[in-house]
Parts: structure tokens; sequence; C-alpha cells
């Protein structure tokens, strides 16, 4: 009957669909024909017929509907399949086709029974000028259901087979399931297991996938209080303890948990059951009263949560290099599971990273306190401790290095002779039980922790003893850790700073402010520097080393060292970057063939290596605004243009120092007048919290704020950059660029002859008088007098000499040749060279610097004489003459 019902349902089922599909495809035609371009100028025509047959008879045979009739608002056809119905009106009410409205219906009638659709024709404007009627014959939909009719008994058929199969098979499973027995030996067999399943003294659960009650035996239902209407509710609905109810209800496998049920304590196993039936497997429960084991099961639950309090100490203590946090941390972690007020008294050296003294301690610093209430009795954080009591619990067990138990305080006469007054109010206060622990890393003694009771009215018992020590000695460790940490960083701290300029030259070509953070985890390698170079050029430093601590800090003051030292060659920045790289890789080369002889492995060479140092090299020359830079491996700088526009220069950025192998590449920039250049460190921009771009983004808003002197615009970079806690270094470098002014540089072109010598050094001597610096006029004159005269006769034209009044007078003569004078004592008998002699007696500083197209020998003067030569000197002219 079901199969029977079954192929009428889908019979039916397919002639619904079949008619339906014709409705749609019937109407589909009719809007597709309907909306025909030229369609409405067709019907307006002389012969619509003409014009419309052909078409409408091709869109039927591609469309497959049985006919395509064009009609006027009246009805009457202008096209149909069938060539005689022309110009005849069609049957029926095409009323809402007229009105606009679209439609499909099942026509009964002359010449056929169909399916149709009807959709109305507008011209341009919107009117309805004629309709589109198509359709399919209900004998052709009739059709297509009647070539299904064979299948569908076939499908039957079939389903009857399978059906009458199926039920043969699972009858003869089920036979073979139960062993052949009938129905009175499966009745018996369920009456024995209700006997069984009853008369157990172990209770049964038996619960279904959704958490509901499914079978409980009597004494389940006794064990736990069941009611008699219990089986099908939620064992949430049952009023069982909640910690049961959550078991039953999760579904996890137990053994042997302890569980409240009224006054009795039930020792509970749960285990799923294997699923069947197709339905998700539940769960069984079974229950035996244990109420005598109350006393195992509190033993236990105490040891399970020192296990855990253990755990958390592992996972709370230790989570900062501070030496106090830490301090803090074991006191907080105590307080309240195991004790009520918690106290640390660390050595002083602990407390300052230094390492402890070996032998008694009697004094110690209260660093952290913890407690239940905020008005304990103790001594405060920050106050010195004092164990003058040899039978004080706290002098007792740094006495024995073991954890000491006053489980009565107010009987510890030791502990009350050390402070009878403070003593007392602690007894007041309620403290009554006590365990000192001392704080013990590497046999070497840190400190003292005291657990404290007040308000837990159980005092501590021997068996806690083992516990303190355990947790004061993971919390010592992490004291430990934190203590060597601190002395690490206060050396590296003190080397970095120690290193780095603790005060910059003063210069007139920038006007420089920075700032320099080190890392809050460890000392980086970062530097910074600003370098006085020759023809009042001033070099703007900063650089980075991978990696933090004193190794670090103290290949930073190798690198600035370095660098220093190749400055005063006057070199660009790109050869000076590339001197410092050969200087790196021969270091490296060195200390890892001198870690090989010493039998140490590749690490420890790695260890002491100076690879992936980073340097940003740049010289500003105030005369003519250019500035030079060359990096190896570090961000470029940012300008600071003087209508507060942020750029960065595209800066070729080479390999960092040490790699080797590819030359470095300079730029210059023509600065314009007052701008700014900031160099900093990547620790500035870039964390595990924000990107390199959006700290460069930060960078970029911050510098644009208008009127900010470089010390205050340090001070905004910091406020808006700054990470609580930095991972890296910071070094930041703010310079104003200044020019110096036309009217303090004055240049001449010397003709290669020694009779220009007079005249050069003549305008020489006029100009310093207009500038007011008589004093110096002399000295001036005699080292323009040498150094031009070197010029004509040991180089080469164009031969120029410029003065420069800063700071300091600046006396350069350039020429076109790469030799370079050296100074030299001259023997008595020579006739010369002792001309370079006289230069560098009578200047505070000279030497000399290559360009592209020669030298510059420069010598510089104090703008006040405080030493004048003797006035007898030979004549200057005569000078002239003398050979270098």
């Amino acid at each position: 009957m079901l199969i029977s019902a079954a192929t009428l349902a889908l019979f039916l089922q397919a002639r619904y669909d079949s008619q339906r599909d014709a409705r749609n495809r019937s109407l589909a035609a009719a809007e597709g024909f309907a909306h025909a371009p030229g369609l409405p100028d067709a019907l307006k025509s002389d012969d619509p017929t003409a014009v419309l047959q052909p078409l409408a008879e091709g869109a039927r045979r591609s469309s497959g509907v049985d006919f395509i009739a064009v009609l006027n608002t009246d009805g009457t056809r202008y096209t149909d399949s069938r060539p005689e119905l022309i110009g005849r009106r069609s049957t029926g009410d095409f009323s809402r086709a007229v009105a606009g409205q679209p439609f499909t219906e099942t026509f009964e009638g002359k010449p056929s029974d169909v399916v149709r659709a009807v959709v109305p024709v507008r011209d341009s404007s919107g009117k309805v000028v004629g309709l589109v009627s198509t359709g399919i014959e209900i004998a052709n939909v009739g059709d297509v259901v009647e070539g299904q009719l064979p299948l569908l008994i076939g499908a039957a058929g079939g389903a009857l087979l399978l059906g009458t199969g199926g039920a043969a098979l699972v009858s003869r499973r089920l036979r073979r399931q139960t062993r052949g027995l009938g129905e009175a030996e499966m009745t018996r067999m369920n009456e024995h297991h209700e006997a069984v399943l009853h008369a157990v003294r172990e209770g049964v659960l038996i619960i279904d996938a959704d958490g509901r009650l499914v079978l409980a035996n009597d004494e389940a239902r006794r064990l736990l209080g069941l009611p008699p209407d219990a089986e099908q509710r939620h064992v949430g609905d049952l009023g069982l303890d909640p910690r049961t109810a959550a078991l039953l209800a999760s579904g996890r496998v137990a053994t042997d948990e302890v569980h409240l049920s009224g006054d009795r304590l039930i020792a509970v196993n749960v285990r799923p059951t294997k699923p069947y039936g197709g339905r998700p497997s539940g769960t069984v429960m079974t229950l035996r009263d244990s109420t005598e084991l109350a006393a195992l099961s509190g033993r236990a639950a105490v040891a399970r949560d020192r296990l855990q309090l253990l755990y958390d100490a592992g996972v709370r203590i230790g989570t900062t290099l501070d030496v106090v946090r830490t301090a803090e941390e074991l006191s907080e972690v105590a307080v309240p599971r195991f004790a009520d007020f918690v106290t640390v008294e660390l050595l002083e050296p602990v407390l300052r990273g230094e390492e402890p003294t070996v032998g008694t301690h009697t004094e110690m610093r209260r660093a952290a306190m913890s407690g239940i209430r905020g008005d304990q009795p103790l001594q405060p954080v920050g106050d010195t401790i004092r164990f003058v009591v040899p039978t004080a619990p706290m002098a007792a067990a740094l006495d024995t290095g073991r954890a000491v138990l006053a489980a009565d305080l107010s009987a510890a006469f030791g502990w009350r002779a050390q402070d009878q007054e403070g003593t007392r109010v602690a007894l007041d206060y309620g403290l009554h039980s006590l365990i000192a622990v001392p704080l013990q890393a590497r046999g070497v003694v840190l400190g003292m922790a005291n657990f404290w009771r007040a308000d837990t009215p159980e005092p501590f018992v021997e068996e806690d003893l083992s516990f303190a020590e355990e947790l004061a000695a993971r919390a010592a460790v992490s004291i430990d850790n934190a203590r060597r940490f601190t002395r690490e960083h206060a050396v590296a701290v003190t080397l970095q700073r120690s290193l780095l300029p603790r005060a910059l030259p003063a210069v007139s070509a920038v006007d420089v402010a920075f700032r320099y953070l080190p890392a809050k985890a460890g000392v980086g390698g970062d530097w910074f520097d600003v370098i006085p170079l020759a023809g009042a050029r001033v070099a703007l430093v900063v650089g980075d080393v991978v990696g933090h601590g004193v190794h670090a800090a103290a290949t930073m003051g190798r690198l600035r060292t370095a660098v220093h030292n190749f400055s005063t060659l006057d070199l660009p920045p790109d050869e000076l970057l590339g001197h410092l790289d050969e200087l790196i890789v021969r270091i490296d080369q060195d200390e890892s063939a001198a870690g090989a002889d010493h039998g140490e492995g590749d690490g420890a060479g790695e260890a002491s290596g100076i690879t992936g140092a980073t340097c940003l090299y740049a010289v500003y020359d105030p005369v003519s605004g250019h500035c030079a830079m060359a990096s190896a491996g570090h961000p470029g700088p940012a300008l600071v243009c003087p209508d507060g526009e942020v750029e960065y220069p595209e800066l070729p950025i080479g390999l960092p120092l040490g790699v080797g192998g590819m030359p470095f590449e300079a730029v210059e920039l023509e600065l314009p007048e007052a701008s700014r250049l900031v160099l900093f460190t990547d620790g500035l921009l870039e964390d595990r919290e924000r990107d390199f771009d959006t700290g460069l983004d930060l960078l970029t808003e911050t510098l644009s704020r208008p009127d900010r002197t470089p010390d205050q615009a340090c001070s905004d970079v910091l406020s808006a950059l700054l990470f609580p806690v930095p991972s890296d270094d910071i070094a930041l470098l703010i310079a104003d660029t200044r020019r110096l002014p036309a009217e303090r540089i004055a240049e001449w072109a010397v003709l290669p002859d020694p009779s220009d010598v007079s005249r050069v050094r003549r305008a020489g001597v006029a100009q310093l008088t207009a500038w007011g610096m008589e004093d110096v006029s002399f000295t001036a004159e005699l080292i323009l007098s040498e150094l031009i005269t070197n010029a004509i006769r040991y180089g080469t034209a164009p031969i120029r000499v410029r003065l420069l009044r800063d700071r300091t007078l600046i006396c350069e003569v350039s020429d076109g040749s790469s030799t370079s004078p050296h100074l030299r004592y001259a023997a008595t008998t020579d006739e010369g060279g002792r001309g370079l002699f006289l230069v560098a007696q009578y200047a505070e500083r000279w030497g000399t610097r290559y360009t592209e197209r020669g030298k510059v020998i420069w010598a510089e003067l104090a703008l006040s004489d405080g030493a004048a030569p003797d006035p007898v000197v030979p004549d200057l002219d005569a000078l002239e003459d003398l050979a270098w």
C-alpha cells in the first residue's frame, strides 16, 4: 500500500511538474517574442500578418512551444501555427493582458486544450498595441507524464522487491541474534534481567545522548533520591548535586570520582554506551556508597589543590625579569589558597642584582607583601627586617636552611622576644600560625618567605612544610634569574652609557638634540654620534648592533671608535662604510680563528662576531648646503622641510656591516635652508605590536608639527611612538641644519706663480681686518703663505684659497693634485722642510681631505690668538722659499 501510494504521488507530482514547466516555457516564449525589437511597428504596418507570420513560426520551432499567435487588442489573430485561424478571434478573456498584465492559464476549448501564456505588446509610449499568445497542448503535456509512467511502475516494483527482501533479511538476522528463542523465552530472559538489575547493591543509570534519563535501578533511586517519574526527564531537572548533574550532562568518562548526594559520598563511574539503531551513544553511570571514604576524599582534594597551586605558581611566578616583581608574584600566588598573609624579604645585594653574601644573615629588606585584607599589622614593604633572636622561626630557618613551623604563635617565645610590641599587635590582630622558609638558589640564601594565617582557623601542620619549601624553591629560582639579569642589565647599561657620547660637540652647522633609551628586556647596541669635520662640516651617525647584553654594548663601542677614527681621514660616506665593513670582516675572521685555536665551536665564534650591525653615515656642509649620506643596512633619515612637509629621501640600503662583498652607494642632497634631518634606529618604529610602516606614519605625523625645537621634537616623537616596554634600544638624533652666511666666506683663485702669493696673502689679511680679527691675522698670514707656496710648487691647477669664519678661523688651500704633505723633523743641515712644522705649531688643527678633483689642505685657528708668536720671525717672503 505504501509503495502504491508513493507511486500515485509521484505520478501526480510529475503531472503537476509537467504543467508548471509548460506554463513557464510558454510565458518565457511569449515574453521573448513580445519584447522583440520592431514588433510594435510591425503591428502598426499595413499587413502585420505578412511581416510577423514567418517570424512567429521561426520562434515557435526554436522555443519548442506548440503555437505562437500575435493578436490585436480585440483578440484577432495576426499569426498562428494553423494558417486557417489567422484573422479569426481567439477565444478566452484577454482583459488582463490588454490592461498590461501578462498571465498564464490552462485553456479548455477549441481548437484544442492548451497551457497558454498571454503577454501584452507595448509601443515606445507604453501603450498596449497588441498581444502575444503562446502555449503547449495538454495532450503533449500528458505525453510527457505517460512517458515517465513505465519508469514509475518499474521503480515501484523494485521497491516492493527490496522491501520484501529486506524484511526477510531482518527477520532472519533477528532470529540469529536471539539464537532462535521464541516469545516465551525472550519474556523469561527479560524478567531475569529486571530482577538482577534491581537486586544489585550498585546504582545504575542510563542516560541518552540528549541528557535524559532512560533507566534507573532501585539502588540508584535510593542513593540519589530520584523521584518516581524520573525517567525521560533531563538530568538537570532531577534535583541532583550540581557537580553530579554536570558530569551526567557532559558525558565524559569518569572513574571512581567522589560526589556528594545529601549526606552520602558516592563513588561514580561513567562510561559511554555503544551506539545502536543509528542513534548516538549515551552514557552509563554506576554508583557506590562510599561514605566511609570521606577522610580519604578530603585528603585527596587537598593534595589536588596543592598540585594546582604549584602549577599556578610555575606559571605566574617569574613572568618578568624583575627581582621585586618576582617577589610580589610569590606573595600573590599563595594568598588566599595557602596563607592569609605572605611577606617576602630579600638581601640588599639581591635587590641590587649583586651576588648574595655567604654566611649568617640578620638583616633583610621587605620586598613584597600580600594579604586577604589591607590592614595587616606587619611591617610595610621597604622596611629593614632583623633576625636577632636565634630561636625565632625566621632565624632558625636561615640557620638550618629548611622551613620552620610555628603552629601557635602565642607560644613562639623567640618570635615574641624579637619585637615584643609588634608581636603583641600581630597576636591581637589574629595572626596565629606561621611557616618561615628560606629562599635558596644554588645553595645560596637570597631571602626569606613567611606564610601567616589569621582568618583561617586551622593552623599550619607538618604536612604543609614540604609544600611551602617546594613553593619557595620555585620562586627562589625565578628570583635568582631576575637578580642575574638585573646585574647583567646594569653592567650593560653602565657600559653602554660610558661608550655613548655624554655631550655633543658644539658645532655651527647643525642644532642637535638626541634621545637614547635602552630596552627593558636587555641593553642593545644602538648608538649615535655628531662628529665635527674640517671645513665647518659635521658628520651625523646612527647605528644598531643586532643582539642585546654586554657583548652588544661592547661591539657598539668598537664600532663607534672605528667610525671616529675613519672620520679623521675625511672620507666620503660610502668609502668610510667600506673601510668599516672591511675592518669588521677582518675582526670576525681573527676572532673565529682564535676561537678555533682554543677549541671553541662555531657557536662561540658567532657569539663574539659583529655581523649584523647597521650604520647610517651622513656628512653635512653648511657652506654649500649639500648633505652626502650612505647606509649599511640602516633605515634612511627623515627630512623635514621648512614648510613642515616630511620626506624620506631615496637612499640605497646596502648590506649590513660584516657581510662584505658589496660596495656601498652614497647619495648627495641639497638641503633647503633651515631644514631638519631626523636619524633613528628601527626600535623607535617597530615592535611586536606594530610594524615598520605604521610606525613610519606616526613619525611623519609627529615631525610635521611646526615651531618645535629639536629637543621638543625629540620629546614629541617619544611621546607618540614609545612603547610601554620597549623590546629594542631606541636612538633618535634630530638636527636642524644651518647655512654659513656668505659674509663669513672669502675665496680667491691663485695663479700658479710664486709672485701671486703676496697678493692673496694681503687679500686675506684685509679680509681678516674687515672681520675684526686682527689678533690672528699674523698667524693666518703665515699659514696661508706656507700652504699657498706648497700648492704652487707641488700641486697642480686650479689652486684656490678659502677662509671660513666659524667657531674657528678655517684656512683652506685646494689644488688639483692628490699628493699630500707629511709632517717631519728637518735636520739642522736641511735648507727646507720646516714649513709644515710651522703650520702644525701655529694651528689648532690641520689636515688634508681629498675631493673628486684633488685635495684640500686646511688649518684651524682660534678666533682669539691667546699665544702670539715671537715677533722676531723671518720675513714672510723669505719663508715662501723654504722647502717642505
